[in-house]
């Protein structure tokens, strides 16, 4: 099996004439997705009988084959050293416990800092992916987010989880903690939701292309003027968890962007007011996922426990911090 930069010949045999010439590489190359092997044939590292081809071009008995796996491209983002704790590692994926105040990913004039920058520093057999190398992102959280994060390490692991994410397969669950009583032991909110038709920072119910979103959440715990809810999001829009919950009446605490101030200062408790104005981000964390693991096909389960930070606060809120 040919690996990077390797060369490789092949011979269409009388079994595989008709076969289109990118269905029949991906059967003969299993460590390549069907969309690499395009992108091969598209970028001439692939020559069918000496000639470019397209990837849909048929193929004959007796047929050369002959390509060059092309080694992935350097990553742009440079590889820094910086603190991410990982939950679970193999030689598809990785597992994070991603820390708030971490970007996901490198955007605009803030390429570094990020998760994919901390990524590029600790893992040392990514395989690539897209033709470059670098870490897999499948999915995000906010900068402000918390919690639990699977990456990819290359193509076949990354094209199976998008699937999964595509489908809705993937199941995850967060904790929040969001101001008022919530009355109600458990709900579902369906509202559709799009960009925000002038602040283009912010996400809302009422916007030009609204996208079907369907949170569901269940409460955990009751205090004076802030609930503790667990929150299972079925899709995966942007901000989704809190533009649904600040649209019921009960933002998230801390959240800069959908919570009005006048929410904290109803706070009577200063210590309290005190711990969530120290918070400095909305009190969100991704605590579970679970998922199809791209290999072995079989259903694993990670959880990240909540940072001190939230954890501060519900001490505070139960009388329990010493």
């Amino acid at each position: 099996m040919p690996i990077s930069g390797e060369a490789f010949t092949l011979t269409v045999e009388k079994a595989d004439r008709g076969k289109r010439l990118d269905l029949f590489l991906a059967e003969q190359l299993p460590a390549q997705t069907r969309s690499q092997i395009q992108r091969y044939i598209r970028e001439g590292c692939i020559l069918l009988n000496a000639a470019h081809a397209k990837a849909g071009t048929r193929i004959k008995e007796g047929d050369l084959v002959r390509g060059r796996i092309p080694a992935p491209m350097p990553a742009e983002a440079p590889a820094e050293d910086l603190p991410i704790r990982f939950i679970y590692e193999d030689g598809d994926i990785v597992v994070v416990d991603k820390p708030s105040g971490m970007a996901v990913h490198p955007a605009g004039r803030m390429q570094s800092g990020t998760l994919v920058n901390a990524l590029l520093f600790r893992l040392h057999d990514l395989q690539g992916v897209g033709g470059v190398l670098r870490p897999g992102i499948v999915h995000r959280l906010d900068k402000g987010t918390s919690g639990v994060m699977v990456v990819a390490k290359n193509d076949l692991a990354h094209e199976a989880l998008v699937r999964q994410f595509q489908k809705r397969e993937v199941k995850k669950i967060y904790l929040a903690l969001v101001y008022g009583r919530v009355e109600a032991e458990k709900g579902a909110i369906t509202a559709p939701l799009g960009r925000h038709p002038i602040d283009r920072k912010r996400f809302s119910l009422r916007t030009r292309a609204p996208k079907e979103a369907l949170t569901e959440w269940l409460v955990k715990e009751r205090f004076e003027g802030i609930t503790f809810v667990q929150v299972a999001p079925k899709t995966g829009r942007t901000h989704q968890i809190r533009v649904h919950m600040a649209s019921i009446n009960h933002p998230l605490v801390g959240d800069p962007l959908y919570t009005k101030k006048r929410r904290l200062a109803r706070i009577e408790d200063s210590y309290l007011k005190e711990r969530i104005e120290a918070l400095g981000r909305q009190a969100l964390h991704a605590s579970r996922i679970a998922f199809r693991h791209p290999t072995t096909g079989k259903t694993v389960e990670f959880t990240a426990p909540l940072p001190a930070d939230i954890e501060n606060i519900l001490e505070v809120l139960r009388g329990t911090r010493v």
